[in-house]
């Protein structure tokens, strides 16, 4: 049994303290400098080896060929665990993890991340390549 009076100390006690929390919207905590949070595709750096979509355990990234030498990226990032292994795994680095970590959303489709690279321009006839 705990008695009637007993909470009074506890309350003279951290009247003097500073609030632990912080108030989340308006103060924000800094992120970790190693902080994983949403992946980033660059497509001009992509070479297609589809390495990142094999090596991520939930299944998250869907690499597809667009062009010559042109590549896109699909995210799932209802699936995706933020691991970090695409990052890890791919040898040009065309995926980063940034430090993004807000990512509600209210329908599902929201969060399918696609990312497309702009195929290169075929030359023009009749003028000479330098």
């Amino acid at each position: 049994m705990t008695r009637p009076g007993a909470i009074w100390r506890e309350i003279t006690k951290n009247l003097g303290r500073k609030p632990v929390t912080v108030l989340y919207p308006k103060e924000r905590l800094p992120v970790p400098a190693n902080f994983r949070g949403r992946p980033i595709f660059d497509p001009e750096k992509c070479i297609g080896c589809k390495l990142c979509e094999r090596d991520c355990p939930s299944g998250a990234i869907k690499i597809e060929k667009v062009a010559e030498k042109t590549f896109a990226c699909t995210f799932s990032l209802d699936r995706c665990i933020y691991c970090g292994q695409c990052a890890d795994t791919c040898p040009r680095k065309a995926i980063t993890m940034s430090q993004i970590f807000e990512l509600a959303a209210l329908n599902r489709s929201q969060l399918i991340d696609r990312k497309e690279g702009v195929p290169p321009k075929p030359a023009e006839p009749g003028l000479a390549e330098s």
